[in-house]
């Protein structure tokens, strides 16, 4: 058991009646502050006192007070990494105020891990910077663990607690859109792709793309018809989406396709990622072949055309605000209210 004192509660060893002490030795933190207000670390030596039959340390130990045998610092005092608690019991340590020499940021490593599994947290998140690479090594050699990593930096994890490590895991998804887009002639926008398995196939395809980070489903699918075939379009409903494994690096993929309303007609290409584009025939687009032989193609264009129909109804999209974290989210949800072809629903661009 671990005690944490100020220097005014420290007594003497010769304070106490000699040969009637029973006790252990132990290594201690003393806990203490800077004139900055900074928390320092000071190691040294301090007993725990198991007998309980002498009446002076019995209320030694009533009052909580600790005897200390030496005052010399096993160490020079370290500072505490500067951190801020997250909401499930861990830290998250300031990437900014991290040392720059390796052996100090060891030492104030070490230092941070002591004092924060006294305090009782669990989880402690690192974010390591590009121009701070030198302390990776630092960071795994005191059983960091990778998380994640982006262009700008590297994500480390530290679990304190025994037992398996409950802090949530990397990003598991990508997150794909697909966009079927019909115009009152019954044409659907299509496109011929320059690259990748839809290219070596030679079919014409809808619109898809990866939303980019912090985008929203609908706006996604909206930016990449525009990127692809320069038409600007508005979101009319979710349609369907197709859950898949082990896609790209391991990783799981959710691909959404959603109903799009075109306002612009003139066609103009993004040569970089198309071959081609262009309003197809509805009869010439069901005919190809390649949705007689796929399963999952000829699933996905039947429902669209269901919707197209009005035979169905798909999810629709409600910006709304959350009490608990007080962010702007938006909810997709089944359509209840008329469907796109008797009731149009506002624009969300």
């Amino acid at each position: 058991m671990a005690f944490i004192w100020s220097n005014s509660s420290s007594l003497k060893v010769n304070d106490l009646p000699q040969l009637r002490v029973q006790m252990k030795a132990h290594f201690g933190l003393r806990i203490g502050k800077h004139a900055s207000n900074s928390i320092i670390k000071s190691p040294c030596v301090y007993t725990s006192i198991v007998e309980k039959r002498f009446p002076l340390l019995k209320k030694i130990k009533e009052k909580s007070i600790n005897v200390t045998i030496s005052d010399k610092q096993l160490s020079e005092e370290k500072d505490i990494l500067d951190f801020i608690e997250d909401d499930y019991e861990g830290v998250i340590i300031n990437c900014n105020s991290l040392p720059d020499a390796s052996n100090l940021f060891a030492a104030a490593l070490q230092s941070s891990l002591s004092y924060w599994k006294y305090m009782g947290k669990k989880g402690v998140w690192l974010r390591i910077l590009k121009e701070q690479a030198d302390l990776v090594p630092v960071a795994l050699k005191a059983r960091f663990c990778y998380h994640h990593a982006e262009p700008g930096y590297v994500m480390l994890t530290y679990w304190i607690p025994d037992g398996p490590c409950l802090l949530p895991s990397t990003g598991t998804h990508q997150i794909g859109v697909g966009a079927f887009v019909i115009n009152n002639q019954e044409q659907v926008l299509v496109v011929k792709e320059k690259k990748g398995p839809s290219w070596c196939s030679g079919i014409w395809k809808i619109p898809t793309g990866f939303i980019n980070k912090s985008e929203d489903i609908f706006s996604g699918a909206i930016r990449e018809v525009k990127e692809e075939t320069g038409i600007e379009t508005s979101f009319l409903e979710v349609v369907a989406f197709r859950h898949a494994h082990q896609v790209i690096f391991d990783k799981s993929d959710i691909l959404f396709i959603c109903l799009l309303k075109p306002l612009t007609f003139d066609v103009s290409i993004d040569t970089t990622e198309i071959e081609d584009a262009m309003w197809m025939p509805l009869d010439e687009f069901l005919n190809q072949q390649v949705h007689n032989e796929d399963q999952l193609s000829g699933k996905i264009i039947n429902i669209c055309m269901n919707m197209f129909e009005n035979n169905h109804r798909g999810f629709k999209v409600e910006q709304l605000t959350s009490k608990l974290d007080n962010q702007i989210t938006h909810l997709y949800s089944l359509a209840l209210e008329a469907s796109p072809k008797e009731k149009s629903p506002e624009s969300i661009r």
